[in-house]
């Protein structure tokens, strides 16, 4: 009985799908102009290409964008995920939300699954934020000889790899873009100019 019960445990072992997930947290300060930091978080496809590899970023229309993951090496396999995004704002935020994914490297696999769920939010100081990411998928079967936590701990590994990545490209990248915008603001005529410029335009 006890052989036979070990035997069922195995097989449903066998049959559960892998499972890893990751996440961040953020607290980034921004020492000029962090009043400025809610209207650019409405910038989004610029936020994004900031954010992500803007070669990669495809717009689908508002709000939607397809992201080509760089590829991964999970053991003797280069995985690639292909991302739908979904953007949505806030008074003083932005959610990033994953709504679909298609995998190419693991062939045929009809069980993948990427969770992912990111905030950003401005503050009086900076920016705050937290990303979660989370995968389940059925042990491919060129990595059937492979322990299965040995697998899900490299999956772990390789997920806050990518979340650590776009945690530092938000303090690089992101603040070198948010300082760029800033000084395109600065440059822009204000209101009051224009009207003034309007009218003696008009006079003349």
């Amino acid at each position: 009985m006890d052989l036979g019960l070990d035997k069922i445990m195995t097989r449903r072992t066998m049959s559960m799908p892998l499972a890893f997930q990751a996440s961040q947290h953020l607290d980034l300060k921004v020492q000029r102009h962090a009043e400025l930091l809610p209207e650019y978080l409405r910038q989004e496809q610029r936020l994004l290409e900031a954010l992500l590899d803007s070669h990669q970023l495809t717009r689908l229309g508002p709000g939607c964008y397809r992201y080509l993951v760089t590829s991964l090496q999970v053991f003797q396999l280069q995985v690639r995920p292909i991302v739908s995004l979904q953007i949505e704002h806030g008074d003083q935020c932005l959610v990033m939300r994953a709504l679909d994914c298609e995998l190419e490297g693991l062939g045929l696999v009809d069980d993948f699954k990427l969770t992912l769920e990111a905030n950003l939010v401005a503050t009086a100081s900076g920016l705050v934020g937290d990303a979660n990411l989370s995968v389940s998928v059925s042990q491919p079967p060129l990595l059937k000889l492979i322990p299965r936590r040995m697998l899900e701990s490299t999956g772990e590994s390789i997920l806050t790899g990518i979340l650590a990545g776009i945690k530092a490209r938000v303090g690089q990248q992101l603040m070198a873009d948010f300082r760029h915008w800033q000084r395109e603001q600065a440059s822009l005529p204000s209101e009051t100019s224009r009207r003034q410029s309007l009218k003696k335009t008009a006079a003349v």
